[in-house]
């Protein structure tokens, strides 16, 4: 392999490991406010959105290396700031209270999606957007990396609520302490063999265009694919080895309780 791949590969990781470890410090301080603190959060990170939908859309028509990696990291924007609205409580759902116990599965379901649909349905039309705007032009892997980022949610949030081994809560910030509630620990459920064979075909399906690929920014945005991709399947694994991945990010957040 190139080092374009190794070096793409560790930038996915760093970004995969820094965003997500900025959004949790953004919404953690923000639980350390006052009651307007989430609001303020999100609004003053609107910028991100802004910026990252002008980068996408300005290097669509561009194909060479700086286009790539720009416009990776203008979609990880748009994304983080999504994230940011949902882990403050801004755009969530409209069921806000803990799920009751005893109900039947359809019901379970249905207040499950009531808690995310304003979410999920904002991703789902950004990520539509994203991939219409990108048919046919000279750097599409954004759109194909938010598209993969959408898929590996729903896979995963899915998972969350038919049963898995392992759930962390650790990181779920005071707005969505109900979101719990709606999850539910078993052994195994039918869906998750599904989504870790779907994520490593897809993992194994971006190898395969690395090494097919005959430009540099081919190879570097297959690169950056295929390294999410492979997070993700590792996200999902995180559900049922008991493995401390809390730890990559805890120690660079506010201590709890006792300095507020």
């Amino acid at each position: 392999m190139t080092p374009d791949v190794w070096i793409a590969g560790a930038v996915a990781l760093f970004a995969w490991w820094f965003s997500t470890g900025a959004i949790l410090l953004v919404v953690k301080r923000a639980d350390r406010g006052g009651p307007d603190s989430h609001r303020w959060a999100v609004l003053c990170s609107l910028f991100l959105l802004v910026i990252g939908v002008a980068i996408f859309v300005d290097t669509l028509g561009r194909a060479n290396v700086s286009a790539v990696y720009a416009q990776f990291f203008a979609v990880l924007a748009i994304w983080g700031w999504i994230e940011l609205a949902f882990l403050c409580g801004m755009i969530t759902g409209p069921i806000t209270k803990p799920c009751p116990s005893r109900l039947r599965p359809g019901e379970r379901f249905l207040r499950a999606w009531g808690v995310i649909a304003y979410h999920e349905l904002l991703l789902f039309v950004t990520c539509a957007a994203l991939c219409f705007t990108a048919v046919g032009a000279a750097t599409p892997y954004g759109a194909a990396i938010f598209g993969l980022l959408f898929i590996a949610r729903v896979s995963a949030k899915l998972n969350l609520f038919l049963g898995v081994p392992r759930i962390n809560t650790e990181f779920l910030p005071l707005a969505l302490s109900h979101v719990p509630s709606h999850f539910r620990i078993a052994r195994m459920n039918v869906l998750f063999p599904v989504s870790v064979i779907g994520l490593g075909w897809i993992t194994l399906w971006g190898a395969e265009h690395i090494m097919m690929a005959t430009s540099r920014p081919d190879v570097i945005g297959y690169s950056l694919f295929t390294a999410l991709a492979a997070l993700a399947l590792l996200e999902h694994l995180f559900m049922v080895v008991p493995l401390p991945d809390a730890k990559l990010w805890r120690w660079l957040l506010p201590a709890s309780g006792t300095d507020r």
